[in-house]
């Protein structure tokens, strides 16, 4: 997937997002079983998720290649992506404190709506500063799974949002 495809999928994958979570009943947005987080959590944790690949996509590339290092190889496509990260979870993976969303109410949710949007449409913007080469030699530490170049990065961001849709569907079906 290119840059201009990586950040086609971005817009498409948050906007369905949002478009669900908006579409929900105030019940089903509240809405819990088993423990399981609300939509409006899953919301939130979106947003804890996306927000410091936002920033680190604000940071000039030279601080990025320091703080990180820089890939000794290629970038997984976005189905191996897709498949460590399913594996790391199947092997009891679970978001770090910092990504645990609190609980959110009705009343946030347009405005943690906004935020998101605001926030894909920044992240899509600024990886126009980053050439495909960049794309593929940067890397940022996933806390699950280990240094990911920048376009892994992207692949999981957009894979992500759709996972956790998935499980707002998921909750309201039990």
């Amino acid at each position: 997937m290119n840059k201009s495809e990586i950040q086609k999928q971005l817009l498409d994958s948050h906007s369905r997002f949002i478009k669900s979570i908006n579409a929900l009943q105030d019940s089903d947005f509240l809405q819990s079983n088993n423990g399981k987080w609300t939509a409006g959590q899953q919301l939130h944790h979106i947003i804890k998720s996306a927000s410091p690949v936002n920033l680190a996509f604000s940071l000039p590339q030279f601080l990025l290649k320091i703080a990180f290092g820089k890939a000794n190889r290629t970038s997984r496509s976005y189905d191996a992506l897709v498949e460590k990260y399913q594996l790391k979870l199947a092997q009891g993976g679970k978001a770090p404190g910092r990504f645990v969303p609190r609980m959110i109410s009705v009343a946030d949710r347009d405005k943690l709506s906004s935020k998101l949007h605001s926030l894909i449409d920044s992240l899509i913007n600024r990886t126009n500063s980053f050439s495909e080469e960049q794309l593929d030699l940067l890397l940022l530490p996933h806390p699950l799974l280990g240094k990911l170049t920048l376009r892994e990065m992207l692949f999981f961001t957009i894979y992500h949002v759709g996972h956790h849709e998935k499980q707002v569907v998921q909750n309201l079906k039990v």
